[in-house]
């Protein structure tokens, strides 16, 4: 349904560099970047995922699609080493479903950063 989203940040290569990090276990890598200050993330050559410098547009929530618990698991490790906060661990969050299995992290501009596989 949707195509891709846009997300300001305030210090694009802070951001950037913690996004490298972060989704880099999803499958997610930075595919595009113009003038030092937008840069696409995405999987198979195509961006969805943008980050633009400029005034935040946050806080703001986004979930990624995470291939197995691993993932999640790995996504959360990485976004923690990156400067991320821990927002909500690696578990089951049967509120939404039974099955639902995702971690939480705070990005550097304090947007709420998902990885979520659904079994």
């Amino acid at each position: 349904m949707i195509d891709h989203v846009s997300l300001q940040v305030s210090n694009y290569a802070r951001s950037k560099n913690f996004y490298v990090a972060a989704l880099a276990p999803l499958g997610f890598e930075l595919l595009r970047e113009f003038e030092g200050k937008v840069g696409g993330f995405g999987r198979e050559g195509k961006p969805s995922f943008w980050i633009r410098e400029g005034q935040r547009s946050g806080p703001i929530h986004i979930a990624f699609e995470a291939a197995d618990h691993g993932a999640v698991e790995a996504f959360y490790a990485a976004a923690l080493a990156a400067g991320g906060t821990d927002n909500g661990p690696p578990g089951l969050r049967t509120i939404y479903h039974p099955d639902y299995y995702a971690a939480y992290v705070l990005d550097p501009d304090e947007n709420n950063a998902e990885a979520v596989h659904h079994g």
